[in-house]
């Protein structure tokens, strides 16, 4: 195991620290209990936005807290969910009195633990709201899901419902919205190489040399099928498919993509993927009103992409350009 790290269990300690160094005029970082909350608290009156998970993924959650998006975020160890004491923590420092709406990854730790602090934070009078993000389209169950796994379009989302928080929506309009955008969005990935847990020292998994891994996990979970590695234009259209059947894309539609790296994929590689998914949704007579191609949903190092797909109208676009300043995303402002 080659890794820039000190102590395997002090990993996710010694990030928090380095963030709240890199980026305190966004954030403010607490390490007991660990949170990420934005600059200088809650905006009054405003919905809070809360999310979360295991730690490995980032920029996702904690680079994402800021203005227009996450107003706090909870890190787990790495590949772990969070205990429902920080996530209690996140959501009393979130709450600007308009109630707090959490966004949660579809995997049973992460449900059962923000369902249980849902509850704490309610003994508090503080009205919680929650939905839940499903949108791989590669399984039904893994092993870490009932159901379907929520993977990249937590980012999407989490971008949208921050901008509706930010203009003032209330709890109810930001719950029903971030419903429209589950119902709407659709994900799939694919890896070349496994990633390696800090405290496990070895890869979570074993790919050939010449092997790739299609409809694979944030955590290493398995995917559809193992296959000899192919050229990018196959790859993407490998991902695309799947996504396009899921929501019946056809000529007319309207999207937004997210061509996202696992980690320890170049830009220069996600420029061709990109490229190759436009083409394809644009033979579709799907119309691509935005992009976003990079690292934002990771997978500690490992080799690989994903490709999400949003339908939108203009109300959710006009969202999504809305200003956003946060360490992972930033514009408009």
């Amino acid at each position: 195991m080659k890794k820039l790290i000190n102590d395997p269990e002090r990993v996710v300690d010694e990030a928090l620290e380095g963030m709240a160094l890199a980026h305190g005029d966004l954030v403010e970082v607490h390490l007991s209990p660990h949170y990420v909350v934005r600059a200088g608290g809650p905006p009054a009156g405003k919905v809070g936005i809360v999310s979360g998970g295991g730690s490995g993924h980032e920029p996702l959650h904690g680079g994402f807290v800021g203005h227009g998006m996450l107003t706090a975020a909870v890190p787990g160890a790495v590949f772990t969910s969070p205990t429902p004491d920080p996530i209690q923590a996140a959501t009393v420092a979130a709450n600007g009195g308009a109630g707090v709406l959490h966004i949660v990854k579809n995997y049973t730790g992460d449900v059962l633990n923000f369902e249980t602090a849902a509850e704490l934070a309610a003994a508090e009078g503080i009205e919680v709201r929650s939905v839940v993000v499903d949108d791989d389209v590669a399984v039904k169950d893994s092993l870490y899901t009932a159901g379907r796994r929520g993977v990249g379009g937590t980012v999407l989302l989490e971008k949208i419902v921050g901008a509706a928080a930010e203009r003032g929506d209330d709890l109810e309009a930001c719950e029903a919205l971030a419903r429209r955008v589950v119902s709407r969005v659709g994900s799939m990935g694919m890896a070349l190489t496994s990633c390696t847990v800090p405290h496990a020292g070895r890869p979570t998994f074993d790919l050939g040399e010449n092997e790739m891994e299609i409809g694979i996990g944030i955590h290493g979970e398995p995917g559809r099928e193992r296959l000899p590695v192919e050229p990018a234009d196959q790859v993407a259209s490998r991902l695309l498919d799947p996504v396009v059947e899921d929501l019946d894309l056809g000529s007319g539609s309207r999207v937004i993509v997210m061509t996202n790296g696992m980690g320890g994929t170049p830009l220069i590689e996600l420029y061709i993927l990109h490229r190759a998914v436009e083409r394809m949704l644009a033979d579709r007579g799907v119309r691509v009103e935005r992009r976003l191609v990079g690292n934002y949903i990771t997978s500690l190092e490992m080799q690989g992409a994903s490709v999400t797909v949003l339908t939108v109208e203009d109300d959710l676009v006009e969202l999504w350009d809305a200003p956003v300043c946060t360490p992972g995303l930033r514009w408009g402002m």
